[in-house]
């Protein structure tokens, strides 16, 4: 419709002044003149419908972004919010946080005081006299050939004695062990009548 009334003003603007001219020329001239100007005007006339459309979704456009603003300000005010929601979460959490870990604090330094308090009381207290060790007898009453065995990882008297075919008696007799448990790795000793 909006064609049809731009055909009709264009037409009516267009006209008259190609009457007036039509009266000095030809019918045949004057006919191709007023097709070639009506083939320009709806040349121009579709230009114009083309360009209102492109003007009319531009403006939808514009109108549709202006909407949208709208709604991305209220959504930076539901943002504004939640984070002021969350600091105070933040804060309360972190108070929170910090009273049990003083209270936790709290805790392990009065068992460390106990702790220190006792090893305290434990030093400042008197120490028995040590007891006196008597000293260990050894006999001479082993053979006096053997061989010499290097301690290894894991051996005991008992085992070095099983090994080589000696008497435990006679390897703590001939090497003055006092302590039979508390034999060293590469610690060598004689064994009497061993293999």
């Amino acid at each position: 419709m909006r064609t049809a009334v731009v055909r009709l003003f264009l037409s009516a603007a267009f006209v008259a002044p190609v009457v007036l001219t039509a009266q000095a020329a030809s019918p045949a001239v004057e006919l191709a003149n007023l097709r070639e100007d009506v083939r320009l005007l709806v040349q121009r006339v579709g230009e114009l419908s083309l360009r209102v459309e492109q003007l009319e979704n531009e403006n939808a456009r514009l109108a549709q972004t202006a909407s949208g603003a709208e709604q991305n300000h209220a959504t930076l005010t539901q943002l504004n919010t939640a984070i002021a929601d969350l600091s105070r979460d933040i804060k309360a959490s972190a108070a929170t946080t910090k009273s049990e870990v003083l209270a936790t604090v709290s805790t392990q330094i009065e068992a460390l005081a106990r702790q220190t308090n006792a090893a305290l009381d434990s030093v400042s207290r008197p120490r028995p006299a040590p007891v006196p060790v008597a000293p260990v007898a050894f006999s001479d009453d082993f053979p006096k050939d053997g061989v010499s065995y290097p301690v290894a990882a894991g051996d005991t008297v008992s085992r070095i004695a099983q090994k080589t075919g000696a008497k435990v008696a006679d390897i703590v007799n001939a090497n003055k062990l006092a302590d039979p448990t508390r034999i060293r790795v590469g610690q060598v000793l004689f064994i009497p009548g061993g293999k």
